[in-house]
């Protein structure tokens, strides 16, 4: 049976030279979401020793989610059998163009991730 274990959530700033691609954004997302975490329950209460038992669901809110490079994005998840859900959300705010960075818009990508770490009990 299907036991969720965490919940995290995180956000990523895309600002320059996204053209209408989140996927910068939403990796940013998922960094934000599990840099500051340890997982030692796992072994420690779950007593599972591989981290690859882990399944890790990623539901990311973006402008223009069918833009959204799945591999690319869940590269930035070390372990787990993983999945990708994007989604129509996050924000995009008016920022500045700079041509000099190839952006093709003023437009600021943001975008939402949240991650569910669940395991098979």
């Amino acid at each position: 049976m299907k036991k969720r274990y965490v919940v995290e959530i995180g956000m990523g700033v895309d600002q320059h030279g996204h053209r209408g691609d989140p996927t910068g954004a939403a990796i940013r997302a998922i960094n934000s979401a599990i840099y500051n975490i340890s997982l030692c329950g796992i072994s420690e209460i779950l007593n599972l020793s591989d981290p690859r038992e882990m399944i890790v669901d990623v539901l990311i809110g973006t402008p223009f989610p069918h833009n959204v490079d799945e591999e690319k994005v869940l590269e930035a998840i070390p372990f787990g059998r993983k999945r990708l859900k994007a989604i129509e959300g996050g924000l995009i705010a008016r920022g500045v163009q700079l041509k000099s960075l190839g952006d093709d818009s003023a437009d600021i990508l943001i975008a939402n991730a949240a991650i569910t770490v669940s395991f098979d009990l």
